[in-house]
């Protein structure tokens, strides 16, 4: 597979994942797409993966790593197909889980 289609599955992934997601955040996360603004998701991107290396202080989280990996995905190509491959699995788990917690619901009525 070359590097394009690993872009553009990616892409379409981040697409799929805008349509989920907040207005006010939809603008960052496209901001932050934008080919001008290479110049600050690398860096957002190393800074995000280091803080999810430091998640063990109060300040950082675990969440912080998948997200740094996301972004730096965008130019880095070694790391486009494993971030789509772990986006798609959480993104799996989330949908069964949000599945599980309706049925739960319904059942408890």
């Amino acid at each position: 597979m070359s590097r394009h289609t690993d872009l553009y599955r990616l892409n379409r992934l981040l697409d799929r994942m805008e349509r989920q997601l907040p207005d006010w955040l939809v603008r960052i996360l496209r901001w932050l797409r934008a080919p001008s603004s290479r110049w600050i998701r690398v860096p957002l991107g190393v800074l995000l993966v280091v803080g999810g290396l430091l998640s063990f202080l109060p300040l950082f989280g675990l969440w912080m790593l998948p997200l740094g990996a996301l972004l730096l995905a965008l130019d880095v190509p070694l790391l486009r197909r494993p971030a789509r491959r772990g986006t798609l699995c959480a993104e799996r788990h989330y949908v069964r889980w949000k599945r599980e917690r309706r049925a739960r619901r319904e059942m408890d009525r």
